[in-house]
């Protein structure tokens, strides 16, 4: 029964959560998240980094003090003062062991510090794909969007009944438009015009025979018999004479 109460309740908060969630704001914020790692990652380096150079400085410390001591406790046994010997022997002993233990702790630095350094490549790396595969993720998903706009766009045109009258009014003008046309056609051929071809015909004839005489005038062309031409030009002035 547990179980299943629990089961029933991921099922309830899991859905909710999946209907919250925005995957464009939590890549965003993942983007950011991944950037921000990266001064927190340089400051712990940069410690570990100190931490190795102190250690690295005490120990040349101690080392260059253990070499005088050795020398002091070299020079006293040279002098028959063991008892001065035993002193610097005794301390010499405890350097020796602050030495040991020094050298370790700056060995584990350095290799910490290496570590650190290949730690901070490899996120860099993924860091980089990551950051690549979300921004590619995010303009796919803005073209979804885009996408969906123009979907919604020609879903709302049959919606709100924009093309049924669009094409209701595209038919009524092309049903008008040959009304028209057929109106045009039965006013023309109610009007005769074969008698218009007539005269279109006359007139063409009229002004060719004018512009071959101007031409006959003018010396351009063969001159014409007045008789065989129905004309005579010289008629007038033998009436006068």
């Amino acid at each position: 029964m547990w179980k299943r109460f629990i089961r029933a309740l991921r099922s309830i908060f899991g859905g909710l959560i999946s209907t919250i969630e925005d995957p464009k704001l939590i890549l965003e914020q993942n983007i950011r998240e991944m950037n921000d790692q990266i001064p927190r990652m340089n400051e712990n380096i940069a410690t570990v980094k100190a931490s190795v150079n102190l250690l690295e400085k005490q120990f040349n410390t101690y080392k260059a003090e253990y070499a005088g001591l050795t020398d002091k406790m070299k020079a006293a046994i040279q002098a028959g003062r063991d008892d001065i010997a035993q002193n610097y022997a005794l301390r010499l002993e405890s350097l020796k062991s602050t030495l040991v233990q020094t050298r370790d702790q700056h060995e584990t630095a350095k290799k910490a510090y290496e570590k650190s350094l290949e730690v901070k490549k490899v996120f860099m790396k993924q860091r980089e794909k990551k950051i690549n595969e979300a921004r590619e993720a995010l303009r796919a998903h803005e073209r979804s969007q885009w996408q969906k706009k123009i979907a919604d766009t020609m879903a709302s045109f049959e919606v709100a009944g924009i093309d049924s009258t669009h094409d209701e009014m595209v038919t009524k003008i092309n049903e008008q438009t040959a009304k028209n046309e057929a109106r045009m056609e039965l006013a023309l051929d109610s009007v005769d015009t074969t008698t218009f071809k007539i005269e279109e015909e006359a007139e063409s004839i009229r002004a060719a025979e004018l512009v071959k005489q101007f031409k006959m005038e003018m010396g351009l062309g063969p001159k014409e018999d007045p008789l065989s031409s129905g004309l005579d030009l010289d008629q007038p002035q033998k009436q006068k004479e």
